[in-house]
């Protein structure tokens, strides 16, 4: 409920999207779409934390038009910015760190062939949706932060509260206080990204993820580089597996955009067991392998970001409706990770979101706000359900017997079945429930940042563009500050400091010899593997104030 002490200005709207990534940004679209055929009044808003539209959005990105080619199927004339077309797939089973194998394509599952598809920045196909949705009459806010749910006398989801502004670290207002806003609304999307704040608490709430397995992640990491004419080959996709992920499963991806630039990330999936294990380190371990190496050699990196990816499949995705709204996209987990793709899943969950929400407000005007259960069908009765379904097993076999013996499965199952054997495999333990002692665990001895191909985690975030108001309240909040130290330091050699790429949390150490737990709260940027990974669940991230975080031009 909303705080009565504080007087907050109300803004009413039919429907308000949280997150104006492509699940919501395509919600929203697709709403005012349905509403301007038929000649009916919607007032629809998108809310974005990030400072613009497209500053928190990372992603690969080989991007398939699917969703695209039905919400908009002029977008070539409407000026979509995609331009670079695949050409080729490449993949490789690297070996270690000079070997390689190039693996033809019956042996690798068909989802990983991309003809057809596109070498894309999200960020700026973010912003060009944001275009088209206030051409049909959207209202799009960048830089207003969710920060809580609003319900009504009922328990209904009856909107959010955007963030207050100018908050001490101390809880003090300060002259520049200015309270948030209460966007009440009919229904609520939330769309906020993997493992977003304002799900995950709907989900504890309403109990969405009852009877399904625990979703599962992994942390994605993306870099751009400006190489060497002579180096790039446009419209290349070059998938690996294998080195340096000795210790985790995962894989590398280097995609080769217009303008001589590539982008090199590496995917690591969260359910590893060796709390000495470091992400970022193996990521920049990955570009001195021949294979990236060649291609990188010469050029300069020119941007850097991390994000979580919700990777558990179908098997995993909530309940999706509550009374007052839905989940889509990332928040919910529609990615489908047989063809490392979640854009235009998430897409489709939103465009078929508006559907259903569209069909409830065009009941009457006093229709009481119900938990929108026609989506179900929707969804169920969609080419998204038969793609996630016929993708169910492609992550647990590889969480359960490794890239080789996974991998054979899944090209079995993708490319002679169709993702239909008999079989549904889950994985039922949470990633965050998988580390070791320390004490039991190899410790891993990572090279020092050559600062050509490999570089440090500052040097890195500072490409990242991040910044943050650094008087204000932390937006990483530990349920008990005694548990770094006294458990995590003791039990895991307090794996924080390596799970998190952006070099937020330290164990530092006193001048009397005591270790304390800081807290670089302005280094964060937004992945959230700190809120998934933390062995206790004892960080619970939570919003910074609007505009705080990455400033991403064009990932």
């Amino acid at each position: 409920m909303v705080n009565q002490e504080i007087e907050r200005e109300v803004m009413e709207f039919d429907v308000v999207v949280v997150g104006a990534g492509p699940s919501g940004l395509s919600t929203a679209i697709k709403l005012k779409q349905l509403a301007n055929e038929k000649e009916q009044e919607l007032n629809v808003c998108v809310l974005e934390k990030g400072s613009e539209i497209g500053a928190h959005i990372l992603s690969g990105a080989v991007f398939e038009t699917r969703a695209l080619d039905e919400l908009f199927p002029n977008w070539k004339e409407l000026g979509a910015p995609l331009v670079t077309e695949v050409t080729e797939d490449h993949i490789y089973l690297l070996k270690n760190e000079e070997r390689a194998t190039k693996l033809p394509n019956f042996m690798t599952p068909k989802t990983m062939h991309n003809k057809g598809n596109y070498i894309a920045s999200m960020a700026n196909l973010c912003r060009w949706l944001a275009e088209q949705a206030e051409s049909l009459g959207v209202e799009v806010y960048p830089g207003f932060a969710a920060s809580s749910i609003h319900y009504d006398e009922s328990g209904n989801v009856a909107g959010v509260i955007t963030g207050d502004m100018g908050v001490s670290e101390s809880g003090e207002q300060k002259d520049t206080y200015m309270p948030g806003m209460l966007l009440s609304a009919k229904y609520t999307v939330f769309a906020e990204g993997c493992r977003g704040h304002l799900g995950k608490s709907l989900i504890s709430k309403f109990k969405l993820d009852e009877n399904v397995s625990p979703q599962h992640y992994a942390i994605g990491f993306k870099e751009i580089w400006d190489i060497p004419a002579e180096q790039h080959q446009e419209g290349l996709v070059v998938h690996t597996a294998g080195w340096p992920l000795s210790d985790a499963t995962g894989g590398s991806y280097l995609y080769h955009a217009e303008n001589n630039q590539v982008f090199v990330g590496l995917i690591v999936d969260l359910n590893y067991d060796n709390p000495h294990l470091s992400p970022f380190d193996e990521f920049q371990r990955l570009k001195h392998h021949p294979v990236i190496a060649d291609t990188l050699k010469g050029g300069s990196r020119v941007a850097y970001g991390a994000r979580a990816i919700a990777k558990g499949g179908i098997q995993s995705l909530p309940k999706m409706t509550f009374p007052g709204g839905l989940m889509v996209g990332c928040n919910a987990g529609t990615l489908n990770f047989s063809k490392i793709k979640g854009n235009h899943t998430a897409m489709k969950s939103g465009m078929l979101a508006a559907e259903t929400l569209f069909e409830n407000l065009s009941a009457g005007e006093d229709t009481d706000i119900v938990d929108p259960i026609g989506y179900k069908a929707n969804f169920e009765s969609s080419w998204l359900y038969d793609e996630l379904y016929r993708s169910r097993n492609f992550g647990s076999v590889i969480h359960k017997f490794g890239n080789f013996i996974g991998g054979a499965y899944n090209t079995l199952d993708q490319n002679i079945f169709a993702g239909k054997l008999p079989f549904t495999f889950t994985d039922s333990t949470p990633d965050h429930a998988c580390l070791k002692s320390a004490a039991s665990a190899q410790k891993i001895n990572y090279p020092k940042p050559d600062g050509t191909l490999s570089f440090d985690k500052l040097s890195s975030v500072f490409l990242s563009n991040t910044n943050h108001e650094e008087d204000q309240p932390c937006h990483l909040q530990l349920k008990d500050p005694a548990i770094p130290i006294q458990i995590n330091l003791a039990e895991y050699d307090e794996p924080a400091q390596r799970y998190c790429p952006a070099g937020v949390y330290e164990v530092v150490e006193e001048a009397n010899g005591d270790k304390r737990f800081q807290i670089n709260a302005q280094n964060c940027v937004h992945c959230k593997t700190c809120d998934i990974k933390e062995p206790n669940q004892n960080i619970n991230w939570v919003v910074p104030e609007g505009m705080g975080g990455p400033n991403y031009p064009n990932m």
